[in-house]
């Protein structure tokens, strides 16, 4: 069986490590000169590559359902057993990221690039596939003008061409359109896991802080997201994954929107009555100065429109802090987004093999389904794991999963 799988990043490389077995020629095509162009950035370089809390309910797709029977078919314990059997052992942080031990993106490529050798995987790289289409019983990859063949034929292919984030490193949604003509929906790509730009008025005197806050994104009455995490204000906007985690949403969501901050959701223990009791004798200044910085204490106080010595401004203050609401004027480009949203709708894949349901002997993994997880080790996760299921079915051992 001779196997394409376009695209040497982080779900292609699994796809063909999985499929590389006796009888199955697999070939990894990629326009850059390398493997793993996008997972040397990823954790900061150090690959952050999973998470303890990786469930479906984490993930933003078409059916929560389809979640549910992926994580079945791949549960995410067996991703870290590969990844050791791989060469790459790995740690859990104190916050449940989980690392490779060498803390190095790099060395992660390097081990990855060792194992495609040892199983014979040909690289075809510096090579781009420009079209895709059926032919026969199987498939035609087309290539440049330039190139020697112009076209090559494979009796199955596994898409993990990515997206548009980062496309200075080669993610540029180029395969889509094929996708359609043999089709497939696809849901337009938008940039996720970015930066958010928002109308911050009187907040750009924060430029530079960062808070853990709880976020929202609304349209009109409807709360369209949520989540929680750190948020850094910055001369364009805000940045930090409290944002990043619900960008896609802004993205897609139209006219009207507007972020919501919640800047005492990590202090509920602290806000007892008792507590509040105690501190209100003090005054609301020295109340904000047990959870932020003098610069944000003061300007909390002028926000709400309350005295340094006020004694009755507190509830007032609280109410201000639970609820700032800011509006939304865009994402920034794919080029500072570390994912895309958008593509082939999950519903549109087998969850337990990722082969097409509309086109048999086509495989969608990685950023070619529409799939967003939040910040920390869940896109990988999903990239290696999509990967490996593809790359089982067509190695014939899908079932031993």
């Amino acid at each position: 069986m001779e196997i394409a799988v376009i695209g040497a990043g982080a779900s292609g490389i699994f796809a063909a490590l999985a499929a590389a077995q006796p009888g199955k020629r697999v070939t990894l095509f990629d326009h850059n000169p390398e493997i793993g162009k996008k997972l040397l950035v990823t954790g900061s370089s150090r690959c952050n590559i999973s998470n303890t809390m990786v469930s479906p309910e984490r993930y933003a797709c078409a059916d929560e359902g389809w979640m549910r029977a992926f994580f079945q078919a791949y549960p995410p314990a067996r991703l870290l057993n590969l990844l050791d059997e791989l060469g790459i052992p790995t740690y859990r942080t104190a916050d449940g990221w989980y690392y490779p031990l060498s803390n190095s993106a790099h060395s992660v490529v390097e081990i990855l690039r060792a194992n495609l050798l040892a199983r014979e995987v040909e690289d075809s790289l510096s090579t781009q596939v420009v079209d895709l289409r059926r032919a026969g019983g199987g498939f035609a990859l087309r290539f440049p003008s330039g190139e020697p063949a112009r076209e090559r034929f494979f009796d199955k292919v596994v898409l993990a061409a990515g997206g548009k984030a980062y496309p200075a490193l080669g993610s540029r949604g180029e395969l889509f359109p094929a996708l359609t003509r043999l089709g497939h929906r696809v849901v337009p790509l938008v940039p996720a896991l970015g930066p958010l730009v928002v109308a911050s008025g009187k907040f750009q005197a924060l430029q530079g802080l960062r808070f853990d806050v709880g976020t929202a994104v609304y349209q009109g009455g409807q709360r369209l997201g949520s989540s929680f995490g750190n948020v850094i204000f910055t001369a364009k906007g805000l940045n930090g994954p409290g944002v990043m985690n619900i960008s896609h949403l802004a993205a897609r969501g139209g006219e009207g929107l507007r972020l919501e901050l919640d800047f005492l959701a990590p202090f509920h223990a602290e806000l007892s009555e008792d507590a509040l009791r105690r501190t209100n004798s003090l005054g609301p200044l020295v109340f904000l100065n047990r959870f932020f910085p003098p610069k944000a204490s003061r300007f909390f106080l002028d926000y709400a429109g309350i005295g340094a010595g006020d004694p009755d401004g507190l509830q007032k203050l609280l109410a201000a802090l639970r609820s700032v609401s800011l509006p939304i004027l865009g994402t920034r480009s794919f080029d500072e987004s570390q994912l895309s949203a958008g593509g082939v709708p999950v519903t549109e894949a087998s969850p337990e093999t990722c082969e097409s349901a509309r086109v048999p002997g086509l495989y969608l993994v990685g950023e070619t389904l529409d799939v967003v997880g939040p910040c920390g080790g869940y896109n990988l996760h999903f990239a290696f794991t999509s990967g490996t299921l593809a790359g089982l079915h067509l190695a014939g051992l899908a079932e031993r999963t």
